[in-house]
Protein backbone atom coordinates (compact mmCIF):
# COMPACT_ATOMS: atom_id res chain seq x y z
CA UNK A 1 0.00 0.00 0.00
CA UNK A 2 0.92 3.63 -0.71
CA UNK A 3 1.58 6.08 1.70
CA UNK A 4 1.17 9.93 1.19
CA UNK A 5 4.97 10.13 1.67
CA UNK A 6 5.74 7.96 -1.04
CA UNK A 7 3.29 9.72 -3.30
CA UNK A 8 4.81 12.91 -2.58
CA UNK A 9 8.34 11.93 -3.08
CA UNK A 10 7.63 9.69 -6.90
CA UNK A 11 5.62 13.03 -7.79
CA UNK A 12 8.47 15.69 -6.36
CA UNK A 13 10.98 13.51 -8.52
CA UNK A 14 8.75 13.51 -11.69
CA UNK A 15 7.77 17.03 -12.31
CA UNK A 16 10.18 19.05 -9.74
CA UNK A 17 13.49 17.29 -10.47
CA UNK A 18 12.23 15.89 -14.16
CA UNK A 19 13.78 12.38 -13.61
CA UNK A 20 12.05 9.48 -15.73
CA UNK A 21 9.77 7.01 -14.94
CA UNK A 22 12.68 4.32 -14.58
CA UNK A 23 14.81 6.45 -12.79
CA UNK A 24 12.14 7.15 -10.14
CA UNK A 25 11.90 2.99 -10.02
CA UNK A 26 15.47 2.46 -9.61
CA UNK A 27 15.21 4.71 -6.74
CA UNK A 28 12.59 4.25 -4.95
CA UNK A 29 12.92 0.54 -5.18
CA UNK A 30 8.89 0.20 -6.97
CA UNK A 31 7.64 -1.10 -10.10
CA UNK A 32 6.73 1.27 -13.47
CA UNK A 33 3.18 0.70 -13.01
CA UNK A 34 3.02 2.13 -9.31
CA UNK A 35 4.86 5.26 -10.26
CA UNK A 36 2.54 5.30 -13.89
CA UNK A 37 -0.55 5.04 -11.45
CA UNK A 38 0.76 8.16 -9.26
CA UNK A 39 1.56 10.32 -12.13
CA UNK A 40 -1.54 9.96 -13.71
CA UNK A 41 -4.19 10.22 -11.10
CA UNK A 42 -4.50 13.05 -8.62
CA UNK A 43 -5.44 10.63 -5.87
CA UNK A 44 -3.52 11.27 -2.37
CA UNK A 45 -3.88 8.25 -1.29
CA UNK A 46 -5.07 4.40 -2.75
CA UNK A 47 -6.83 1.82 -1.01
CA UNK A 48 -8.30 -1.25 -1.55
CA UNK A 49 -11.89 -2.84 -0.19
CA UNK A 50 -12.96 -5.76 -0.45
CA UNK A 51 -16.72 -5.53 -1.66
CA UNK A 52 -17.71 -9.24 -0.96
CA UNK A 53 -16.50 -11.13 1.33
CA UNK A 54 -16.82 -14.70 0.68
CA UNK A 55 -17.18 -17.65 2.60
CA UNK A 56 -16.29 -20.72 0.73
CA UNK A 57 -16.19 -23.27 4.17
CA UNK A 58 -19.38 -21.50 6.27
CA UNK A 59 -21.85 -21.50 3.14
CA UNK A 60 -23.75 -24.76 4.44
CA UNK A 61 -23.07 -23.69 8.36
CA UNK A 62 -24.71 -20.26 7.73
CA UNK A 63 -28.02 -21.48 8.90
CA UNK A 64 -26.72 -23.16 11.72
CA UNK A 65 -24.80 -20.53 12.91
CA UNK A 66 -27.76 -18.04 12.98
CA UNK A 67 -29.87 -20.24 14.59
CA UNK A 68 -26.75 -20.34 17.34
CA UNK A 69 -26.55 -16.39 17.17
CA UNK A 70 -30.37 -16.13 17.65
CA UNK A 71 -30.84 -18.90 20.35
CA UNK A 72 -28.09 -16.94 22.21
CA UNK A 73 -29.41 -13.06 21.87
CA UNK A 74 -33.16 -14.67 23.21
CA UNK A 75 -30.82 -15.79 26.53
CA UNK A 76 -30.78 -13.36 29.14
CA UNK A 77 -26.82 -11.19 29.25
CA UNK A 78 -25.76 -14.00 31.83
CA UNK A 79 -26.11 -16.97 30.04
CA UNK A 80 -25.20 -15.99 26.81
CA UNK A 81 -22.54 -17.47 25.45
CA UNK A 82 -19.06 -16.08 24.04
CA UNK A 83 -18.41 -16.23 20.63
CA UNK A 84 -15.48 -19.03 20.98
CA UNK A 85 -17.80 -21.27 22.48
CA UNK A 86 -20.39 -20.74 19.80
CA UNK A 87 -17.68 -21.70 17.51
CA UNK A 88 -16.51 -24.37 19.53
CA UNK A 89 -20.04 -25.77 19.09
CA UNK A 90 -20.46 -25.38 15.31
CA UNK A 91 -16.39 -27.27 15.29
CA UNK A 92 -18.07 -29.95 17.74
CA UNK A 93 -20.78 -29.95 15.10
CA UNK A 94 -18.34 -30.55 12.25
CA UNK A 95 -17.54 -27.19 10.90
CA UNK A 96 -13.81 -26.95 10.23
CA UNK A 97 -13.61 -23.11 9.22
CA UNK A 98 -11.72 -20.61 10.62
CA UNK A 99 -13.20 -18.47 13.84
CA UNK A 100 -12.70 -15.17 12.12
CA UNK A 101 -15.02 -16.30 9.05
CA UNK A 102 -17.47 -16.89 11.96
CA UNK A 103 -16.89 -13.46 13.74
CA UNK A 104 -17.48 -11.95 10.88
CA UNK A 105 -20.75 -13.34 10.13
CA UNK A 106 -21.50 -12.72 13.48
CA UNK A 107 -20.68 -9.19 12.69
CA UNK A 108 -22.95 -8.62 9.53
CA UNK A 109 -25.65 -11.17 11.63
CA UNK A 110 -25.38 -8.35 14.64
CA UNK A 111 -25.57 -5.51 12.36
CA UNK A 112 -28.89 -7.00 10.30
CA UNK A 113 -30.60 -7.66 13.51
CA UNK A 114 -30.13 -3.94 14.62
CA UNK A 115 -31.07 -2.48 11.55
CA UNK A 116 -34.21 -4.28 11.79
CA UNK A 117 -35.32 -3.59 14.68
CA UNK A 118 -34.56 0.53 14.19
Amino acid sequence: MLIVETIAKIRRLSLVQGKSIKAICRELKISRKVVRKVLRSDETEFRYERKHQPYPRMGAWREKLDLLLSVNAAKSQRERLTLIRIYEELRGLGYDGSYSSVWRHAQDWEEQRGSAAA
